[in-house]
């Protein structure tokens, strides 16, 4: 077998744009890992990729193939590579790129690592991206001290949701804002206070020593609850308005007293290794939203961008 199903589009535009084609498996290189993948989250920079809105990022070359994480079973090993064999069940990330949602990825064995025993490969893909962008905005980020009052905002999608968790894990006071019908939801994740987004003033929300934004709006006026030597972290910006989220961005490293903080994640090996520990422990958990097939992507993506989703939305493709 040469070819392989992938979910993909060949020009910008709606979520209609994304259908199943068939595409070569990829070439493994003798430091190269072939993993049949098994299951792909919904991510929503995947979102404005395909209609267009980061195509001076991701360039006008079609076509493009969604995913940016996967899990799944090695199937094949480069000839230089020690310490992965045929049959590992394995988790990972492409990092700053995606093409992960096909039957089949071509990665560095640093991009991997073994995937939670106690989760099925769809659980576990639901922790992925969230996991790991949670861990470093929280840990390498902002130095989120035990005892800190954490602000998450977006908290019952799918990085808002493991980042409620790790903040209760590194021992922080966590307050969530989410939308009415979510606020069960994130608070049986371990947040001490749930607050509706759309109802509570930001007056009476406090200050904050860490606020992890999923949101990407209004980050000038969050930043105004940070307490002094508050950190706040930006996952995102307000793709509907790329230029004044970044110029808020960079404005806050000139005026005022708290800058706000971004990353383009990378995660390796020793990152996502972390994060199964984490999981195998219990101390997170998955968070799917809904299970679709690979015929359903264009489906995945209508419901992601209808928004009130809680975790992610996962592709499974075996």
């Amino acid at each position: 077998m040469s070819e392989m199903r992938a979910a993909l589009f060949d020009r910008f535009g709606p979520p209609d744009v994304m259908h199943v084609g068939s595409m070569p498996i990829p070439a493994v290189t003798p430091g190269d890992v072939l993993v049949k993948v098994h299951a792909v989250s919904v991510n929503g920079g995947e979102l404005a990729g395909r209609a267009g809105k980061l195509r001076l990022v991701t360039g006008c070359t079609f076509p493009k193939v969604g995913g940016i994480d996967f899990a799944g079973e090695v199937a094949e090993v480069g000839s230089s590579v020690t310490g992965v064999s045929k049959g590992d069940r394995v988790w990972g990330l492409l990092g700053r790129k995606s093409g992960s949602m096909a039957e089949y990825v071509a990665v560095s064995p640093r991009q991997i690592a073994p995937a939670p025993e106690n989760l099925t490969l769809v659980q576990a893909v639901s922790l992925l991206a969230g996991g790991t962008t949670a861990v470093t905005a929280l840990r390498e980020k902002a130095a989120l001290k035990p005892g800190e009052r954490l602000l998450v905002r977006g908290a019952s999608g799918g990085v808002g949701s493991v980042a409620v968790q790790i903040g209760k894990l590194f021992g922080a006071h966590v307050v969530a804002l989410a939308g009415a019908k979510n606020l069960d939801y994130v608070r049986g994740l371990g947040a001490d206070e749930v607050l509706d987004y759309r109802t509570t003033p930001l007056s009476q929300l406090g200050t904050f020593d860490v606020i992890v934004d999923t949101a990407g709006t209004q980050q000038s006026r969050f930043r105004g609850l940070l307490a002094p030597g508050g950190r706040m972290v930006a996952v995102t910006v307000d793709i509907s308005r790329p230029l004044a989220g970044l110029g808020a961005i960079l404005a806050s490293t000139v005026h005022g007293s708290g800058r706000i903080r971004v990353f383009s994640g990378n995660p390796d090996t020793e990152l996502l290794t972390e994060l199964t520990r984490y999981a195998e422990s219990g101390d997170i958990v998955p968070v799917v939203d809904t299970v679709h097939p690979l015929d359903g992507i264009a489906d995945a993506h209508r419901a992601l961008e209808a928004g009130g989703v809680r975790g992610k939305h996962v592709i499974q493709i075996v």
